[in-house]
């Protein structure tokens, strides 16, 4: 397939995966148009991250049309097998079902005949990092070899560092992987929002909680007003997990500078 009948064919896809999905027999069209283009894992992760957010968007998620039957099936083609797994465990991902996210990857790599794409062993890093597990940053680790900077697999590693409050330095991981070049393009941010330039605002959400956890508050406050003003008119996509997030960092704010004592110049407590 030559180049502009592959991008036509992956713009077909890409509609067909973001459309409202009525026909509850669409992610194995989805599968057909990618195996199609003969997809490789990123262009699937892309596609089927997006589709599983749109479903969900749209109170039809991946989890209500797919089982874990259908995902760790030998019978299918490789395309369409990675397919089911990527919009299942994105499923899982969107709805932070982290320990049967984790218990699902480890059933296909004990059953697989193949070795689990990046992407997928990324949406493991995520479940292992949800839970606040320590082994979760070395498959994080392991990963960030492979995926180069492919914005949704990026996007799946911050999600996890953002979503395990009790990760060793995770707010610091958190910072260091925002400042990755695919994050701070503002690119493919993992559930269909975005600004275009600059970082997306989902990236600046999580930097913000990040910023917050290491009691940098008047940073957070910052990257958040910052945001907020550049987002279009009436969009609602992010706003509200934006102003929440600056509600809990002036809460944090203000119970940080309660407990500490102010001091006179002599540097004694007033």
């Amino acid at each position: 397939m030559n180049r502009p009948d592959r991008a036509a064919s992956l713009h077909k896809a890409r509609a067909r995966a973001t459309a409202t999905p009525v026909d509850p027999s669409w992610p194995l069209r989805l599968s057909e148009d990618l195996r199609g283009i003969r997809a490789d894992w990123k262009t699937s992760a892309a596609v089927c991250a997006d589709a599983a957010w749109a479903a969900r968007s749209a109170g039809r998620s991946v989890l209500g049309l797919l089982s874990p039957e259908d995902v760790l099936a030998t019978d299918r083609d490789s395309i369409t097998a990675r397919t089911m797994v990527h919009l299942y465990l994105s499923a899982l991902r969107f709805d932070f079902r982290c320990p049967t996210l984790q218990r699902l990857v480890e059933h296909l790599a004990e059953t697989t005949r193949q070795p689990l794409d990046c992407y997928t062993r990324a949406l493991y890093a995520f479940a292992l990092l949800g839970q606040s597990r320590p082994e979760g940053l070395t498959v994080m680790d392991e990963v960030l070899t492979e995926a180069e900077e492919h914005p949704k697999t990026l996007h799946v590693l911050l999600h996890g560092l953002w979503f395990g409050q009790d990760l060793d330095e995770g707010a610091e991981r958190l910072l260091a992987l925002s400042s990755r070049p695919a994050l701070a393009t503002g690119t493919g941010t993992g559930t269909g929002t975005g600004t275009g330039t600059g970082t997306g605002p989902i990236v600046l959400f999580r930097v913000a909680g990040a910023l917050r956890r290491m009691d940098r508050y008047d940073e957070g406050l910052g990257a958040i007003d910052r945001e907020i003003g550049c987002l279009p008119p009436g969009d609602t996509s992010v706003h509200a997990d934006l102003v929440r997030e600056r509600s809990l960092i002036c809460a944090a704010r203000g119970l940080h500078q309660h407990r500490s004592p102010t001091r006179t110049s002599s540097g004694v407590p007033s």
